[in-house]
């Protein structure tokens, strides 16, 4: 099914997502990768503030490669979300209620969606340029010295995602596997 939402998102309209469907992001999302979630989760764990507002927004694990000349951002794919794992319980915690990458995420991971209701996306790895376009403004608010790893402001307009885990704990990539080898075994 092919959803449209807005972020930041209240907690009752990601309840209605379920793992497989389509969904179409407009609002502000922030990005943040490895480093950045390194620096905000000591920070968190020292009691300091971070850069940004964690309840209801979202996370996108992107370092887009440089803008050309008239756009806005430069390629825009996700990175492998597992990378963010040891980080991301803190961040639900603190109020996280999306994320979009790519890949599986572990066992606490999933826990932690299905606790703090939150969901998690998949953006569709190899196609940068073309999500790059679902980018209307982007601006660095925080690490600056990250370069691609800074953490940024993001106005996107229809980003297409899938989603992968829904606040209920239903994993897309878990059950197509299932379906799968369901369908290997009748044959």
């Amino acid at each position: 099914m092919d959803r449209h939402l807005t972020v930041p998102a209240a907690e009752s309209e990601l309840s209605e997502l379920n793992a497989g469907d389509y969904v179409y992001i407009t609002g502000t999302i922030y990005t943040a990768r490895d480093a950045a979630h390194k620096r905000m989760y000591d920070s968190l764990m020292a009691g300091e503030e971070i850069p940004m507002e964690l309840k209801d927004n979202f996370i996108y694990y992107l370092g887009p490669t440089p803008a050309r000349p008239g756009e806005v951002i430069g390629s825009a794919g996700p990175t492998t979300s597992s990378r963010m794992d040891k980080y991301t319980p803190l961040l639900l915690d603190k109020g996280l209620k999306g994320m979009i990458g790519k890949g599986k995420r572990n066992a606490a991971v999933h826990e932690a969606i299905i606790k703090n209701k939150a969901v998690y996306f998949a953006a569709i790895g190899g196609a940068g340029a073309l999500l790059s376009k679902c980018i209307k403004e982007a601006e660095v608010i925080a690490y600056d010295d990250l370069g691609t790893e800074a953490i940024r402001k993001l106005r996107v307009e229809n980003l297409p995602v899938i989603v992968i885990i829904d606040s209920k704990g239903n994993d897309l990539y878990e059950s197509a596997a299932d379906r799968y080898f369901d369908e290997i075994a009748a044959k």
